[in-house]
This record gives structure tokens, C-alpha cells and sequence, in this order.
């Protein structure tokens, strides 16, 4: 079997929205794989899309300028280790690398999936360990009743674990910036007020998740969670930027709740010393951004040999959360897969049949494969300005 082809699209499904990267790899025998390659804003995505296409463009045979066209598809590790060692020099991960390699690899296990007619679940490692794959999901901060009623009702919807970050509302216009690692007393009130109204409205057997965003420096990021220390959080994600395991380890030497870690954390290599050094625990990695699925099996075994629970993280389109649950379906140390169920519309406008979620859990297609394949039409007819 031979690649035959490798077709690339940048979509916004919503008006000012954010931008999505899907491929398909052809093959000779007329089997094609999908894959998602979305990287995080300012543009990413459309840096990312014209890495794929180069992929399929670059034939000068020199500097191993290799073209994809030709490659055998079943070969994934194989396919993996030249891509990150052609861009990476043998050395450094991460970025708009690992997430143009994230995009090839799923759509190559797509491939392998169909081929030996079986979804990805049962040909990953030893195969299925689970029937269906619990999710969290997102509650709105801002507003602390507006969030408490929302909470109730995911509650009846039947998830038992869900997500905010309640330092949003002043700190959305540092998000990615970093400009300054504080909140203002007011933003810490509130923030604190919004925490405490969820879990009265939805009692003490539902986890609550903090995530931080990486907006605060080392002294914000102890204050703010020993001020929500009382209201028995499940985690506090990303206190501090990923770049210092210095600060993160003043942190987590300094408060008393779990630790979460790893969105911005790209391949086995960056998770060695997080587990090392007993940084966080969890992990929560992003298959689109770590390098696919033959990598974030890879973290995720890496993982379990320390006995700690692996967490996909979500916010990308629904192949980044098809292909995380594939993989979860594998492992013994999963934890909870992310989902924003207020975003499903639009995640399963871009698909040809919806994801199927049901009592706080999504219920796996049982076809070849990853399950599902793109809408063509759809984002064809959606495509990014700077893409066109």
C-alpha cells in the first residue's frame, strides 16, 4: 500500500470563530484515513496547514526533503520517527512540529484501522479495556449563580465532573499574553464566590476542576488556590506558564490540592521529569498537539508506570476528541476525557454523523477505524479567509 495523496483544509465553522485543520491521506488501494492537525490561535492553524501541504509538495531529494507521497501508510512508527527527527534536528519537540505530525499519525491509524476492518480501540496496544469513555465537561465563569444553575443542569445531564476557570473574567485579555501574572482582589473575590456557588448547587459528590490557563506567576498562583483549598477541588490546572518546572515546583510544594499539567507539554520526553520529579497528578495531554496517537499511547504507558491518571485535553474539533478516546480506551490510567457539550453543535457540524454522548459519557462507534468521517462539503464551504 502506497500514499497516493494528501489533502489538506483550514475551516471556521462559526463566524469569528477559531480556525480547524483537517487532512486526508489517499492511499493506492483506495482506503483513506482522516486527521485533525488544529493548532491554538493567532494564526497557528494556517502555519500548520501549509506544513501538511509542504509535506505533500516537498520532492526535491536533498536535505531530506522527503514527500509523504509514496510512503507506505501502515508504517506509523516508522513515518513518525522520520517527520519528528526531519524537523526537529534529533533534538527539541513541540509546537507547530508535533501538531503537524499529530495529524498525519491519526489519520495513518485511520488507515490501519480500516484495513484490518476493526476500530482503532482493538488494534492499539492490547486492545479494549472499557465499554465507553467518561467525559467532563465546561461550566461559564462570570456570573456565580448564572454558573451554580448551569452546574445543576449538567449535573441532570449526567456528568459528575466538570471544569472552569473562575479568574477568566479578568484575566481573558492576559490569556497567552502573559503581561502580568496577578489578579486584582476583586477578580480573586469573585472568582472564589463562583467556586463556592457550584459546589452548593451541586453538593459534594461532583469533582470541580480549576484550570488557571498558566495566567498567574508563583505567588497569584498559591494564593488563589489556598483560597479554594475549602471547596474540595478535583485539580488546579496550569498555575503557573509550562516553560519553568522551577515555579511549577514551588507551587506544588506550597498548596495542599492536585496538580494538573500538560496541555503544552509535547512529547514523552517533555513528561519524563514532571513524573520524575513528582511535579503534578495528572497529566493532561493533547493528542493534537503531542504527536498523534502513537505518541500519547506512549505518555500515557510512560504514565501508568508511575500510577498516574492521564486526562485528554480537548478543545480542538471532534477528531481531537475521537482519537483521544480511542487511545483511553487502551489504558488503564485514564481519568476523565475532556468535552465542551455547549460546543457539540459545531463540533458535529464538521463530521458526518454526531458524537454520540449520553449520561456524561461518549459512546464509541464500533466502525473501522476511527468511526467517523469528514464533511467534506461542509468545510469546503467553510474555510478560513487566509487559507483561501
Amino acid at each position: 500500500m502506497k500514499i497516493t495523496d494528501l489533502k489538506v483544509w483550514v475551516t471556521i465553522p462559526e463566524k469569528n470563530g477559531r480556525s480547524y485543520v483537517f487532512l486526508r491521506v489517499d492511499t493506492d488501494e483506495g482506503i483513506s484515513g482522516i486527521g485533525e492537525a488544529t493548532s491554538s490561535g493567532g494564526g497557528g492553524s494556517i502555519v500548520v496547514g501549509n506544513m501538511l501541504n509542504f509535506l505533500k509538495n516537498s520532492t526535491l531529494k536533498q536535505d531530506f526533503r522527503e514527500t509523504l507521497i509514496g510512503e507506505n501508510p501502515e508504517q506509523v512508527d516508522l513515518i513518525w520517527h522520520k517527520l519528528y527527527r526531519r524537523f526537529t534536528g534529533g533534538g527539541g519537540s513541540g509546537g507547530f512540529v508535533t501538531t503537524m505530525l499529530s495529524g498525519v499519525d491519526i489519520a495513518l491509524w485511520d488507515i490501519r484501522g480500516k484495513v484490518q476492518g476493526k476500530p482503532i480501540y482493538e488494534i492499539l496496544g492490547g486492545g479494549q479495556l472499557r465499554n465507553d469513555i467518561e467525559l467532563y465537561t465546561h461550566v461559564t465563569p462570570g456570573n456565580p449563580e448564572k454558573a451554580a444553575d448551569q452546574a445543576k443542569n449538567i449535573v441532570l445531564q449526567g456528568f459528575d465532573t466538570m471544569k472552569t476557570d473562575p479568574f477568566m473574567p479578568e484575566m481573558a485579555k492576559h490569556h497567552r499574553r502573559y503581561l502580568q501574572g496577578t489578579i486584582s482582589p476583586k477578580g480573586a473575590d469573585l472568582a472564589v464566590n463562583t467556586i463556592a456557588a457550584i459546589r452548593e448547587a451541586v453538593g459534594n459528590n461532583v469533582d470541580i476542576l480549576i484550570d488557571c490557563h498558566g495566567n498567574f506567576n508563583v505567588p497569584t498562583a498559591i494564593a488563589m488556590a489556598k483560597l479554594l483549598e475549602p471547596y474540595n477541588i478535583g485539580w488546579f490546572e496550569e498555575p503557573v506558564q509550562p516553560n519553568s518546572n522551577e515555579a511549577l515546583r514551588h507551587v506544588k510544594e506550597s498548596i495542599g490540592v492536585p496538580i494538573c499539567v500538560g496541555e503544552r507539554l509535547y512529547t514523552r520526553w517533555d513528561f519524563v521529569p514532571i513524573l520524575k520529579e513528582r511535579l503534578a497528578e495528572y497529566l493532561m495531554p493533547d493528542i493534537l498537539w503531542t504527536g498523534g496517537i502513537t505518541e500519547f499511547y506512549k505518555i500515557s504507558m510512560l504514565a501508568e508506570s508511575f500510577y498516574i491518571p492521564v486526562s485528554p485535553h480537548d478543545a480542538s474539533g471532534p477528531i481531537n476528541i475521537l482519537a483521544g478516546a480511542h487511545v483511553m480506551m487502551t489504558v488503564p490510567n485514564f481519568y476523565k476525557l475532556e468535552i465542551n457539550h455547549a460546543a457539540l453543535n459545531t463540533l458535529n457540524s464538521m463530521i458526518n454523523e454526531p458524537l454520540n454522548v449520553a449520561e456524561g459519557k461518549l459512546i464509541m462507534p464500533k466502525r473501522p477505524g476511527l468511526g467517523i468521517e469528514l464533511d467534506e462539503e461542509f468545510i469546503e464551504a467553510h474555510l478560513d479567509e487566509d487559507w483561501r
